[in-house]
């Protein structure tokens, strides 16, 4: 079978059980692990469990064996892989949670539903630009106060007075720093050669 007849026996077999909100999403230019995605919704664990068993049942009766299905223990999502198509049957609470056409449809034309030639005409009218909304225009301030930022900004002081002797001891404390740092490179090749001299002898 290819994909869409395997899309169609899905489709039926879940709409036979009452599956609710089926949504079929082409991924085959996404992934190159199938083609469709068939998601589907069910009213409580046994309804997810049913749906996914009338899935298999259906491919089974066509000749066809899925590959995996996943789920059917616990009735939160159950998955069945048919190679080509992957059925996810979900309850509503998880489908809302995890939102896997989100996920997988990005951007893709949706299918319309209905009249075509309504749907064309919506297509086609240009988009009307949405008004600006008043909370914006609110929130911004019509002018700032002339006070308040002379207010926050006291006086420029120094920050800190130092006395000459305070600034000598600090200059000797950097030197002193300088010094040290010196002295540890100086020492490092020296260290370096006598250990030279220990490996040669």
């Amino acid at each position: 079978m290819n994909t869409a007849q395997l899309t169609k026996l899905a489709i039926r077999a879940l709409e036979d059980v009452k599956g609710i909100d089926l949504q079929v999403i082409d991924v085959s230019s996404l992934t190159s692990v199938t083609d469709h995605l068939l998601i589907a919704t069910g009213t409580s664990s046994r309804h997810v469990k049913a749906l996914a068993s009338s899935v298999i049942d259906k491919a089974l009766e066509a000749g066809v064996r899925p590959l995996s299905s996943q789920g059917l223990e616990q009735g939160e999502w159950a998955l069945v892989d048919l190679n080509g198509v992957v059925v996810h049957v979900l309850q509503a609470s998880s489908r809302a949670h995890y939102q896997l056409e989100k996920l997988w449809d990005l951007g893709q034309a949706k299918p319309v539903l209905g009249d075509t030639k309504a749907a064309k005409k919506k297509a086609k009218a240009p988009a009307a630009k949405p008004a600006a909304p008043a909370s914006k225009a609110v929130a911004k301030p019509a002018a700032k106060p002339a006070a308040k930022p002379a207010a926050k900004k006291p006086a420029a002081a120094p920050a800190v007075v130092r006395k000459p002797a305070a600034k000598k001891a600090i200059a000797k404390k950097a030197a002193a720093k300088k010094t040290v740092v010196k002295k540890a490179v100086a020492k490092k090749p020296a260290a370096k050669k006598a250990a030279v001299k220990a490996k040669t002898r």
